[in-house]
């Protein structure tokens, strides 16, 4: 004989469940369900079949374990109303019973349960009817209250949350003795939740429970997909559409089946003349209405609910944004201690997420990437953007020349890799900075009571490694050897350095400084390698040869602009549960990771771009501005990263899966011969800036210190009539750098001495400042009034390195993966 397994109990067979549901009847017949109880007394004069069949009710369980029910999240920009995406497992908005309309409760009553006020939680009137038909007819009918249905429902989403699909299963048969079982389930559950709860309250809890659709729950989040509106605007003839779904969602669901959907609805609609709820005008009006859109003369106004990041390509190409987001939530403990909470958080939680995109900076960061580069220009090259506020941390925007598609069909240049990001929130492995890197450098430089205009021996191309000072590692025998764009660099000014981006000059300047400092100054800055290491203490790094995110690039310059306040970047502002109750958000960690004086320095520094690398652009006109140019060795990546008070960007270009050389292509329908920084990043960094910046107040940076520009003065010692090796000795221990002139000039200090100086001795100069020994070829022949002796030679190769192809790109160097300019 048949039985039913029932979880938790002993085996039931059919005739014990026939018996005990007879039973059952009897006694909720005689004495009322209410009367009855929780506990099925034994039948006087009942068989021990009876006996058994009460024991085994006995058994059967009195409390639901009643979840929180699953709602869609929604991600939001900025302003809190542009909705960017929403996440769901299940597509439900739940509300208040007074949040949807009197007419839609009287349809689903009318319709699923006439005598819901009436009974206790099962209908034994329903329940023979049902079960005289059963018996004598092939159909199958249904003797369920809505209280019984709720029950159902709310162990089907227990049994989803697990990914139970036998549970699931179970909770739906209805039919055979498996489906009386259920049942026997469901009435006794059903009777404990109408002593527990309101008339009212379980209507509630139904209509918020309850599938309207085969993609649609509760009757908020249905009518708003179906028709536009909240549920408390439903008018008859829309109630009586999703009162008619539940029965059966896909069936008669009025997207998917509009033709089995008008006859349910019509059916509905008689059942809703029958009980007074409409009368005959209404239902006749409302059966010779079609089924179909408002366009149409229909009523349906379907607003589909887009799913995932890819919908948020509607708001200005969005959706690697969107996906930073979600990466933000599934790998931080603060949204749940495993990444599997933390994604049921996100698509079952119901969260409403503010983010930090401005959707008008984003619009204008996807049309100037793609302006730079277009997104099927046949070169391939890829370019992306990150945007940062100064101060905060906020993401104001991110883009690249891509279109985001995360599923298995992703076409040519589709992809869900975001460029601009770590690659634990895109996929992305990062990109070399090249001359970008340089700024670090010159922090470390300005905190180790070094100035700008300090001048530097920028000739050598070769260095011992042993040269270089690094107390925290070991950086091994050997040398390290790398390249200018041109010449062989000379003595200049650390000014100089920066603004034409001196490869020789930077590696001077690091062989003086402590170099486990210079990438202690970078983390400081929040700079690390795109799979989250530290950068490497090697000499190449002063060049950038690690690989770094543009988002991270973005952050690291915020610091100067924010005088030396770096935050770290943040997607996410607030985030509010489905019960209103604010969650923790990652915070931004602001903290002062320069002092404001090196801070201005560096803007100081940096502002004077204009007048080297990217000396043809030109800045942003009147608005104060500062950046960066950056190429590694074989025109692989280019880079250009500034900024203003308010806004710090970065731009990054070149192949992206592999270091491949920019060299003759044709980029955007202009041929490329070597691509530098101020090819394309630079330009489009500055199309943005302009327009991003559009309305802000034009605010300057805080004025540098003369210390930081000139450096300590002091007065040059006299070494007239040294030897040359006594006067360095003594002017270095002053604290100035020492060349010797080319040509020796007379003098009255005894020949092969030093004869003069210059400046001369006495003068006060800045400390590290160049002082040039001119050695004495001893007295002069011809009268001294007559004399006049030449000039000293100007610093060798003093003009810097240029790019010299006539396009204002910057300098070429290499340190075999690192830098160029």
């Amino acid at each position: 004989m048949a039985t039913s397994a029932r979880p938790g109990g002993r085996q039931v067979n059919l005739l014990q469940a026939l018996a005990l549901l007879l039973a059952f009847l009897l006694i909720a017949g005689v004495g009322g369900v209410l009367a009855a109880g929780l506990v099925l007394p034994a039948v006087a004069g009942a068989s021990v079949v009876a006996d058994a069949t009460t024991e085994v009710f006995d058994d059967l369980p009195t409390e639901l374990d009643e979840q929180p029910l699953s709602q869609k999240s929604t991600v939001l920009a900025n302003d809190g109303t542009t909705v960017l995406a929403t996440f769901y497992l299940e597509n439900r908005i739940v509300v208040p019973l007074e949040a949807i309309a009197p007419v839609m409760q009287q349809a689903v009553v009318a319709t699923e349960d006439k005598r819901f006020f009436e009974h206790g939680g099962i209908d034994p009137t329903g329940m023979v009817r049902a079960a005289a038909k059963n018996a004598l007819t092939d159909d199958v009918e249904g003797a369920s209250t809505l209280t019984q249905q709720y029950v159902k429902n709310v162990l089907i989403e227990a049994a989803a949350r697990e990914g139970d699909t036998d549970a699931i299963a179970a909770a739906r048969e209805a039919e055979g003795t498996a489906g009386v079982s259920r049942k026997l389930r469901e009435a006794k559950l059903a009777i404990a939740l109408e002593q527990k709860y309101s008339k009212e309250e379980i209507l509630a809890r139904y209509l918020n429970i309850a599938s309207f659709g085969a993609s649609v729950y509760g009757v908020e989040a249905a009518s708003q997909f179906y028709f536009s509106k909240p549920a408390a605007e439903l008018n008859y003839l829309e109630a009586a559409t999703l009162a008619g779904v539940t029965q059966s969602p896909t069936k008669w669901d009025p997207v998917v089946n509009p033709e089995n959907s008008t006859s349910r609805r019509n059916t509905v609609l008689g059942l809703m003349l029958a009980q007074d709820i409409i009368d005959r005008a209404q239902y006749d009006a409302g059966i010779a209405t079609p089924l179909v859109s408002v366009e149409e003369g229909g009523y349906l106004n379907v607003q589909g609910t887009g799913l995932g990041c890819m919908t948020a390509n509607a708001v200005a190409q969005s959706g690697y944004f969107c996906d930073y987001v979600t990466k933000v939530i599934t790998n931080n403990p603060a949204f749940g201690e495993t990444p599997e909470q933390r994604k049921q958080l996100l698509y079952r939680g119901g969260l409403t997420i503010t983010t930090t995109l401005d959707p008008r900076m984003q619009a204008i960061a996807d049309a100037e990437v793609k302006a730079g580069i277009p997104v099927d220009d046949p070169s391939g090259v890829a370019s992306a953007i990150s945007v940062v506020e100064p101060g905060t941390g906020k993401i104001l925007a991110m883009a690249q020349n891509r279109i985001y598609n995360n599923t298995s069909t992703a076409g040519d240049r589709e992809t869900a890799v975001n460029y601009n990001t770590d690659s634990a929130y895109g996929s992305s492995k990062g990109f070399a900075p090249g001359s970008t890197f340089k700024p670090f450098t010159l922090a470390q430089w300005l905190k180790e009571g070094r100035s700008l205009n300090e001048t530097i021996d920028a000739r050598k191309m070769t260095y011992q490694l042993r040269e270089f000072n690094a107390p925290c590692t070991n950086l091994g025998g050997g040398e390290y050897k790398f390249g200018n764009a041109e010449g062989t660099g000379g003595v200049m000014s650390v000014m100089d350095a920066t603004r034409n981006s001196v490869n020789s000059g930077y590696i001077r300047m690091a062989s003086e400084l402590n170099l486990c400092g210079i990438l202690d100054t970078a983390k400081s800055l929040g700079i690390h390698q795109a799979n989250g290491s530290d950068f490497k203490v090697v000499a190449a790094n002063v060049l950038g040869s690690d690989s770094v995110a543009p988002l991270t690039m973005a952050a690291a310059f915020a610091a100067f602009a924010a005088n030396g306040t770096f935050c770290e970047p943040i997607a996410i502002t607030r985030v509010v549960d489905a019960a209103g109750a604010e969650l923790p958000v990652p915070s931004s960690n602001c903290r002062q990771a320069l002092e404001p004086r090196i801070a201005s320095a560096m803007n100081y520094a940096l502002s004077q771009v204009w007048q080297g690398t990217a000396r043809g652009l030109g800045g942003l006109g009147d608005r104060p501005s500062a950046g960066k140019t950056g190429t590694t060795s074989q025109n692989e990546y280019t880079w250009f990263v500034g900024y203003t008070p308010q806004l710090a960007t970065a731009v990054w270009a070149g192949y992206p899966d592999a270091m491949v050389p920019v060299q003759g292509v044709t980029i955007n329908g202009r041929y490329v011969r070597n691509a530098y920084g101020s090819t394309v990043a630079a330009p489009t960094w500055q199309r943005f800036m302009r327009q991003a910046s559009e309305g802000m107040p034009v605010v300057p940076f805080p004025a540098a210190s003369p210390t930081e520009i000139e450096g300590q003065r002091g007065a040059v010692p006299d070494v007239v009539g040294r030897s040359e090796a006594d006067a360095r000795a003594t002017l270095r221990g002053a604290g100035f750098n020492v060349r010797t002139s080319g040509q020796q000039a007379p003098s009255s200090a005894p020949a092969g001495t030093v004869g003069s100086t210059s400046p001369g001795a006495g003068a006060r100069v800045a400390r590290g400042a160049m002082i040039t020994l001119v050695i004495s070829s001893g007295p002069a022949t011809q009268p001294a009034e007559n004399t006049v002796a030449p000039p000293p030679r100007g610093p060798e190769g003093d003009a810097g390195d240029r790019n010299g192809d006539g396009r204002g790109g910057d300098g070429r160097g290499g340190d075999g993966r690192g830098n160029r300019d």
